[in-house]
C-alpha cells in the first residue's frame, strides 16, 4: 500500500518537472544570447574583434567538446533512462553552444533570430510537458509560422538573403501540407494518439498555410498576419489552459 500511495504523487509531478527543465535552460540560454549581444553585437571595437578572433572560437570549440562527450555517454547509457537524460541534455547543450557561436560569427544578425527562437522553443517545451497532444502540436505549428514570417518580414525583401528565406517559407509551407496529410492519415500517432481532436491541428495547418502564401506574396503583409496570428496563439492558449484547469 504505501507504494501505490507514493506513486501517484511522482506521477503527478512529472509533466511539472519537465516543465520547470525546459524553463531554466531557456532561461540559461538566453542570458548566454544575452552576454554575447552586450559584448560583441553592442561591444566597442575591441570587445567586438576580441569576440570574433578568439571567444566565439573558444566557445565552437566547446560546444564540439560537450556534443562529442553528451554523443558518446547517450550511446553508451542508452539503456539507462536516469543516465541518458544528462547525456542527452549535455550533448544538446554542446550542440546549442557550437551552432550559436557558428552562425554569430558567420552573420551576427542571426543573434536577434535566436534571442527570438529560443524563449519560443522554451514556451512550447513547457507546453509539450502540461498540455494535451492536439494543443501543444497546433501551438507548435502556429510557433513556428510565427518565426518564418518574423523572419519574412525581416530579411524577405533582402538582396542577398531574401532568396534563402522565400526557398525556407516553401519548405515549410509544404511541411505545413504534410502534417495536416498525415494527421488525417493517421500516421503520427507518437505526436497525436487516436483519441486526440485532430480540428486544432488542421486548423493551425490551415493558418499557417494562407499565412506563409500571404507573406511570399507581399513581404510587408507579414507584420499585420504575425499580429493576427499572434493573437490567435494567445486565444487558443488561454481556451486551453480553462480547459486542462
Amino acid at each position: 500500500m504505501p507504494k501505490n500511495s507514493n506513486s501517484k504523487p511522482v506521477k503527478r509531478d512529472e509533466p511539472m518537472t519537465g516543465a520547470m527543465k525546459f524553463f531554466l535552460a531557456g532561461c540559461v540560454a538566453e542570458l548566454y544570447l544575452l552576454i554575447v549581444r552586450r559584448f560583441y553585437a553592442n561591444g566597442n571595437a575591441l570587445q567586438q574583434i576580441a569576440w570574433y578572433d578568439h571567444y566565439l572560437f573558444y566557445l565552437m570549440g566547446a560546444g564540439a567538446v560537450l556534443l562529442t562527450i553528451g554523443a558518446v555517454c547517450a550511446v553508451l547509457w542508452k539503456a539507462d533512462r536516469k543516465k541518458l537524460f544528462p547525456a542527452v541534455s549535455v550533448a544538446a547543450a554542446g550542440a546549442f553552444l557550437g551552432l550559436s557561436a557558428l552562425l554569430i560569427r558567420w552573420n551576427v544578425s542571426i543573434l536577434t533570430l535566436l534571442t527570438v527562437v529560443v524563449p519560443v522553443v522554451m514556451l512550447l517545451g513547457i507546453l509539450w510537458s502540461l498540455y494535451d497532444r492536439e494543443c501543444a502540436l497546433a501551438l507548435t505549428i502556429l510557433g513556428i509560422t510565427l518565426i518564418v514570417l518574423w523572419v519574412c518580414r525581416r530579411s524577405g525583401a533582402s538582396m542577398y538573403f531574401g532568396i534563402y528565406v522565400k526557398a525556407i517559407s516553401v519548405i515549410y509551407l509544404v511541411l505545413a501540407v504534410a502534417v495536416a496529410v498525415l494527421v488525417k492519415q493517421g500516421k503520427l500517432r507518437k505526436l497525436l494518439p487516436a483519441n486526440a481532436d485532430p480540428l486544432p491541428v488542421y486548423v493551425a495547418c490551415g493558418l499557417s498555410v494562407v499565412a506563409i502564401a500571404a507573406a511570399l506574396v507581399n513581404v510587408t503583409v507579414a507584420y499585420y498576419i504575425m499580429w493576427g496570428l499572434a493573437i490567435v496563439v494567445f486565444a487558443l492558449a488561454v481556451y486551453y489552459t480553462v480547459k486542462q484547469l
